[in-house]
């Protein structure tokens, strides 16, 4: 029997010329983890994407996507927290979060092991937002309360806003690229321009507990949902969201935390489970106990399908969708792995 192929790995290097904690802006050099790593490819590989319109909506033969082995890398130490890739067709490039405030990213296309790791946060990475029109502005959150703007063209970490709690959870509505809402630990949504030299965070105060997500409806940007720890998932109308006693339009409550609530790609439906949806309202990907992805059929409510691969050696943890290639799936682990799925 042939060896395995073995695992690209990124090891990180000790000591750092900047602190996490450091306000900024903070050169991306200055929180590399890596000195011997060149940040230009990078920077010129994200300035050369080009902005993509809305996802892709279409049917996916799960049964065809499989796992190459190069697309499987250790991009990060610890445990990974956040996955993302970049919404554009021009490249597969994925942006990942891990516990102890590590950045990465990996572009799968390259055939020489691109990875570039920073350390911009002092713990657990709870957010990557990348929006569609703005690629080389990526925003990151930490459960410290600072979320950062990495602004590639600038090729520096800025300090867009920091909080007196945790921050759990950011998203920014498809439509708009500038706002970005936030999700904290006692239960309030905070909302702010991040266009601003001094943002403020309007907020207002929707569940009993901390918020784990938001998310917007595809269809009408008004819709938001949220899911927190006090067992409920809400959709808000941004447009009737009063600040004191605000109401939601729907309320869907569970015997323990609501760790998540995703709109379908058509704005139809909303899940709310640890898992996301494919590339139309026909399923949702579940990461199971035996270490694969559980494809769960909408319409006839039960198991359809398990894709799996020797290669993943833990239980997935994270994963996303590519929003402009259907078939492309990441899945990360708490080994620092992502595994990517194609057709």
């Amino acid at each position: 029997m042939a060896p395995r192929k073995k695992l690209k790995c990124y090891e990180e290097e000790i000591g750092f010329k900047k602190s996490p904690r450091d306000l900024g802006p903070v050169s991306m050099n200055n929180l590399s983890t890596n000195c011997l790593v060149d940040d230009t490819k990078l920077v010129r590989k994200i300035m050369a994407m080009s902005n993509s319109s809305e996802g892709v909506r279409t049917c996916v033969e799960v049964k065809k996507m499989k796992i190459d082995k190069k697309n499987i890398a250790r991009v990060l130490s610890g445990r990974i927290t956040e996955v993302k890739f970049f919404p554009t067709k021009d490249t597969r490039m994925v942006a990942v979060g891990n516990n102890c405030g590590n950045v990465g990213f990996w572009n799968i296309d390259s055939d020489d092991d691109e990875i570039y790791v920073y350390y911009p946060h002092s713990g657990i990475v709870s957010g990557i937002s990348i929006h569609q029109y703005s690629l080389s502005k990526i925003i990151t959150s930490c459960y410290d309360g600072f979320i950062r703007l990495l602004d590639v063209e600038k090729e520096s970490f800025d300090l867009l806003y920091t909080s007196a709690y945790q921050v759990f959870s950011i998203c920014r509505p498809h439509d708009n690229m500038n706002s970005l809402f936030i999700g904290e630990s006692y239960g309030s949504v905070g909302s702010l321009d991040i266009r601003s030299s001094n943002p403020n965070s309007m907020s207002w105060d929707l569940h009993a507990e901390r918020i784990y997500t938001i998310d917007f409806n595809s269809q009408n940007t008004n819709l938001m949902a949220t899911s927190s720890k006090d067992g409920t998932a809400c959709i808000w109308d941004l447009r009737k969201l009063a600040h004191l006693d605000p109401q939601p339009i729907k309320l869907v409550r569970h015997k323990d935390a609501v760790n998540s609530a995703y709109f379908s790609p058509s704005g139809n439906l909303l899940a709310t489970t640890r898992g996301i949806w494919g590339w139309d309202d026909s399923f949702i990907m579940v990461g199971n106990m035996k270490k694969g992805v559980d494809v769960i059929c909408v319409e006839e409510k039960k198991l359809a399908y398990t894709m799996a691969d020797r290669e993943i050696n833990a239980i997935p943890c994270r994963f996303d969708a590519h929003p402009m290639l259907p078939g492309v799936l990441a899945v990360s682990t708490a080994g620092g792995r992502v595994y990517v799925w194609d057709i």
